[in-house]
């Protein structure tokens, strides 16, 4: 999808030349496609005179070892969500990018949503006076893809699972608009096909204020509407439509996607902010943010040291729920 935004759009200022993939046949058929040039080591791709930047788009499990072997031949990173399998692969991806001073970013598109920008400055602007509960529901309906269970997203060795892979992205959302927790309870388990592990989960963060926070994700969704819910001293926020099963639904005409109502109020307030008509929209979105982030003209849009907590935070819903206990949060992980 950036491939074809940046390729569309040359005003955003991203080339895009060449790609490397250790599947041989996933790399044919990529660059075929998008008239790319092929490697098939990754060293030869780093070594091109004139390339500047990668994005690292492979399975969780490899992403440690790429952001080293680019940091290292010093490019600009993107890095594909989550960021990495396990502790100690986030560990050296946040000393790698610190020790080379490579530009890195991680790529979440939550974050650059438009109406989920406009939440966050209701928060920060405390329109909604102290904010006492926080409800993402998130999903996707894995079950219905042609061969889902047959992909690399679902084997352990490369890839955690269902909910450390994209209920990470409501998990990065509350940490992003909130900040960090201090105890988080979790359900997750696998429901419908156990091929397609962590199909199911619900996870309720505590914040030190007592705030509530909870993550409702399910991967058999075949549709939704109300995707986020904020409940302020002041005033309610409603998102619909912020997902891919809520996208994709059929909706009444003229749907309000963001709104809110505050204190003393008459109506509720439509933020204009129009919803994507498919969740591909938001994905593609990320390539206008990205492009400046690789010319230096925004800050990433997630550290690799923030990416390092929410997967802290993922694993430890997947600890709640093994032990059935209520996970206490330390401020932050240790350093490697």
């Amino acid at each position: 999808m950036y491939c074809d935004v940046w390729r569309n759009q040359p005003d955003l200022g991203v080339e895009v030349t060449s790609a490397w993939d250790h599947d041989a046949a996933r790399l044919a058929d990529v660059t075929a496609k998008r008239s790319l040039l092929a490697f098939g080591d990754v060293n030869g791709l780093l070594a091109q005179p004139g390339l500047e930047a990668v994005v690292i788009g492979a399975e969780t499990s490899r992403h440690a070892d790429l952001v080293v072997a680019a940091a290292r031949a010093g490019k600009r990173i993107v890095l594909q969500k989550p960021l990495a399998l396990t502790p100690s692969q986030a560990d050296t991806i946040v000393q790698v990018v610190a020790e080379t001073g490579v530009p890195f970013t991680l790529a979440w598109q939550m974050r650059v949503d438009p109406q989920n920008l406009r939440m966050k400055q209701l928060i920060q602007e405390g329109a909604l006076g102290r904010v006492l509960m926080v409800r993402r529901r998130h999903g996707l309906s894995t079950h219905l893809w042609a061969g889902f269970e047959n992909s690399w997203h679902v084997r352990p060795e490369l890839n955690r699972g269902m909910w450390a892979d994209d209920a990470a992205h409501a998990v990065d959302f509350l940490y992003w608009l909130l900040g960090r927790p201090s105890s988080v309870f979790a359900e997750v388990d696998t429901l419908v096909n156990p091929k397609i592990p962590d199909d199911h989960g619900i996870a309720v963060f505590r914040y030190a204020d007592g705030t509530f926070a909870e993550v409702c994700s399910s991967f058999t969704c075949v549709a939704g509407e109300n995707t986020t819910e904020i409940v302020g001293e002041n005033g309610t926020v409603i998102q619909n439509y912020g997902d891919a099963p809520s996208c994709q639904a059929p909706r009444p005409e003229r749907a309000v996607g963001l709104k809110w109502f505050l204190r003393g109020g008459q109506a509720w307030i439509d933020s204009g902010i129009p919803s994507p008509a498919g969740h591909g929209e938001r994905i593609a979105g990320l390539a206008a943010p990205l492009a400046e982030f690789l010319h230096g003209r925004r800050p990433p849009i997630a550290t690799a040291a923030e990416g390092r907590d929410v997967l802290h935070l993922t694993l430890a819903c997947h600890e709640s729920s093994t032990t059935g206990r209520r996970i206490n949060l330390p401020p932050k992980p240790s350093s490697p």
